[in-house]
């Protein structure tokens, strides 16, 4: 008996060294373990997740990036950049039939090196002197150098042109279509360099100016506001580009105000009065 309780003594002595052999081998293992789940759960403590976004949050956002993007400039402050360094204003005085003294105003255009202005016929046909003011406010007269009645167009050069000038840009009418933009830049009612916006509202229009006996053909027609002293001024495309020159405006009443119709010949048809066909 003494004997077998010794060998069971001796077994229970070699199992329990073998555990303790196997719990300091295994010791390093279960350490790292318990370390990598201390360090996440002190993770999760100090960096905790972010909340799931909801919808107003994702709205919430999006409208603050929006509210805070700058919009591109509108077409027609680039027209105006464009054309402006090109604006002539046209100033004329004529004698009426009674031999009264006339003053009255138009606008024209820079289209070459050489300092010729597309205008309107009428605008210079009657005058006894043509005076030119230019961007930049340097002055000259003025004198016709080629006329196209039947399109009611003229050519003015300056007796003595700035040192610099700008000819505009001829676009291609053909390119526009019916609900384009148009816009009008001259000096209406002798305010100088004003600018009006509008829309094509057609092609291929015919107009008899007042006290005329000729009818425009193969005008366009805008809805761009055009008033007394925009005659001879340019109407143009969103990109600044000449597409054609003010004539005229229809009114149902004797009033000379603008009530939406207004007309222009086409650049390709009125730059041909200078030899310059459009590019």
């Amino acid at each position: 008996m003494a004997e077998a309780s010794a060998s069971r003594s001796e077994i229970w002595r070699k199992r329990w060294g073998r555990f303790r052999a196997g719990v300091r081998a295994s010791a390093p293992f279960a350490g790292g373990v318990l370390a990598a789940f201390a360090a996440l759960i002190l993770y999760n403590i100090l960096f905790p997740a972010p909340h799931p976004l909801t919808n107003n949050a994702v709205s919430t956002t999006v409208a603050q990036a929006l509210a805070s993007a700058t919009p591109p400039p509108a077409f027609s402050e680039q027209v105006f950049q464009v054309i402006q360094p090109s604006l002539v204003l046209i100033e004329t005085k004529s004698t009426d039939s009674a031999g009264n003294a006339e003053n009255s105003l138009g606008s024209g255009v820079v289209i070459d090196q050489g300092g010729d202005i597309l205008t309107a016929l009428h605008v210079v046909a009657s005058s006894s002197s043509i005076q030119l003011t230019f961007a930049d406010g340097s002055q000259s007269s003025g004198q016709i150098t080629a006329k196209q009645p039947q399109d009611d167009i003229a050519v003015v050069q300056p007796d003595h042109p700035p040192a610099l000038l700008v000819p505009a840009v001829l676009g291609n009418p053909n390119a526009m279509r019916i609900g384009d933009e148009a816009y009008v830049v001259g000096n209406p009612y002798g305010l100088y360099s004003s600018m009006s916006a509008g829309v094509i509202s057609g092609f291929d229009r015919s107009f008899q100016p007042t006290g005329t006996n000729i009818r425009l053909q193969g005008l366009i027609q805008i809805d761009a506001a055009v008033n007394p002293g925009n005659s001879g001024g340019p109407l143009l495309n969103r990109y600044g580009e000449v597409i054609g020159i003010i004539e005229g405006l229809v009114n149902p009443t004797d009033q000379n105000f603008f009530v939406g119709i207004g007309f222009a010949v086409p650049i390709n048809t009125a730059a041909s009065a200078a030899g310059l066909p459009p590019d």
